[in-house]
């Protein structure tokens, strides 16, 4: 059996200690990893890699960065005051420009306006 490409738990060819895709040891977790379990990096450096090889993107090989679980810190709550600036944020990507009405949905950045006000001949027509 081969070792795979990716493999350099020693950290001598990449710099940091890499893994392949789906091999990364226990203890270790991705940031969306430590977010379902309520966790984040809390100012912590990368503590290894994971690299796979990938057509999505232009290199050919896409990396996820791995942080030690037991260094990890709880997520910080909300407070009333983030909540207010998150619900302002939401509120100004749901407003139309063009029509200065809440569509109710996030305004899509390729139109630039609701969907009302992109196609208006094929909305009377509906």
């Amino acid at each position: 059996m081969s070792r795979p490409r990716f493999h350099d738990p020693a950290g001598k060819r990449y710099g940091i200690p890499t893994f392949p895709f789906r091999l990364a040891p226990t203890g270790l977790a991705t940031r969306r990893q430590l977010r379902a379990r309520g966790l984040r990096p809390g100012g912590q450096a990368v503590a290894a890699q994971i690299l796979w090889n990938s057509r999505r993107c232009r290199t050919g090989v896409r990396a996820a960065y791995l942080y030690r679980v037991d260094q990890a810190r709880p997520v910080r709550p909300m407070t009333p005051g983030r909540w207010r600036a998150h619900e302002a944020m939401m509120r100004a990507r749901r407003t139309c420009p063009a029509c200065r009405t809440d569509a109710g949905y996030c305004i899509p950045t390729s139109l630039g306006m609701c969907v009302t006000c992109a196609y208006p001949d094929q909305q009377r027509a509906a």
